[in-house]
């Protein structure tokens, strides 16, 4: 319906359209074009915590949402000039409640782009920071389900996925970035919005932001014959204050970096993280500064993942993640951990059609105990089975 209501558009204002099954493009008269496209996936996803813990069937989008992408493009005085507009919603219904009344619409892109004839780009607006960005973006349960999070059954949103179970989330975050020409290598740097601290143990929060957020990101790709390799690093630094003038400054840092090596069928992914100042999962989400309220605490994670091809059409996984966050030394008087999340996912991921994929998934998470995070006071040994079926619609 939405495709046939652009058509009728693009009739109405005198301009040629053309519809795929990958979106659809129509060009306009003054030489601009307009693009629009997008996913929905539907999955069933069960879940089983142990010792007799909850069961949960829930009908729902996996870690990707629904996206439907507008953008329009165009070129003036040598400049390729671009907008991008990304709505993202989820299928299932607010607070898990039997109707749909106070949903929002998650919109997570609103960018421009300036292209220059090195090849080189510059993106303004909201869209996925820089760190951490390669290490979802290479996680096989992007097209899936992945962790769901214990006690999440019924859970609203977007699943999990890998999120805090090897790679923290990268976000959708406000940004002015430049990148350099898409080829071998490439490099990416950019300022962001930075994210407030929320303090220490009844401590004052980190609320003054008097510079940007810095990331940067460099990814590099071979390819020989069948055979391709990739590898990148990215950083992140950023300086939060708890009082307007004096007070205490803390600096956030991060470091990333992964490989991924396709051996003809077999394709082989190793990544990970450390952080101080990051917190854990979410990112800059709590649990960042120690007890002391100056101090900042230390994460690390990682994840492995193999896949293979069975055929052109059809391909198996199977992937080990964890996320830790462990408490600072001097502000908490220990370094015990806080938040250690871990899973273990298999998967079959099979392109149906050119743009309809099956997936079917299956995960097992757990944690040596919860302090911390999306997920504090769980005990140790506490574990979740996940179960997913669903359908990827592209277009």
């Amino acid at each position: 319906m939405k495709r046939l209501t652009l058509l009728l558009l693009g009739l109405a204002l005198g301009v040629s359209a053309t519809a795929s099954a990958q979106g659809l493009t129509m060009q306009m008269s003054n030489g601009w074009s307009f693009s629009f496209s997008g996913n929905v996936n539907v999955f069933w996803s069960f879940t089983k915590e142990n010792n007799s813990g909850p069961a949960n069937s829930n009908v729902r989008t996996g870690l990707l949402p629904a996206f439907a992408t507008f953008e329009a493009k165009g070129k003036e005085a040598g400049l390729n000039l671009g907008v991008h507009f990304g709505f993202a919603p989820q299928i299932q219904n607010f607070n898990n409640f039997h109707d749909q009344f106070g949903t929002q619409i998650d919109m997570r892109q609103v960018y421009l782009t300036v292209g220059f004839k090195n090849g080189s780009q510059l993106l303004a607006g909201r869209e996925l920071a820089l760190f951490g960005r390669q290490n979802i973006l290479n996680d096989m349960t992007l097209f899936g389900v992945g962790a769901v999070g214990i006690g999440g059954g019924q859970g609203g949103g977007t699943t999990l996925g890998r999120i805090g179970y090897g790679y923290l989330y990268p976000n959708f975050n406000a940004q002015i970035t430049y990148s350099t020409k898409p080829g071998q290598a490439q490099l990416s740097i950019g300022a962001f919005q930075p994210s407030v601290l929320k303090g220490g143990t009844g401590g004052t929060p980190y609320l003054f932001t008097k510079i940007p957020r810095f990331e940067a990101e460099f990814t590099y790709n071979q390819k020989s014959g069948r055979n391709n390799y990739s590898f990148w690093v990215g950083g992140l630094w950023q300086s939060t204050s708890n009082a307007a003038s004096g007070g205490n400054t803390a600096s956030s840092f991060g470091g990333t970096a992964g490989i991924k090596a396709g051996m003809s069928d077999l394709s082989l992914v190793v990544s990970g993280y450390i952080g101080k100042g990051l917190g854990t999962t979410l990112m800059f989400s709590g649990d960042e500064v120690a007890a002391n309220d100056t101090d900042l605490r230390k994460s690390d994670g990682g994840y492995v993942q193999l896949t293979y091809k069975l055929g052109p059409k059809t391909t198996v996984g199977g992937s080990y993640g964890f996320s830790r966050l462990v408490n600072n030394s001097t502000g908490d008087g220990n370094t015990n951990v806080r938040s250690n999340l871990y899973s273990y996912t298999a998967g079959v991921y099979h392109q149906w059609t050119k743009s309809l994929k099956f997936v079917v998934e299956g995960t097992q998470e757990g944690t040596t105990g919860e302090t911390a995070g999306l997920f504090a006071g769980l005990a140790p040994g506490t574990k979740q089975l996940d179960l997913a079926a669903g359908f990827m619609l592209f277009f």
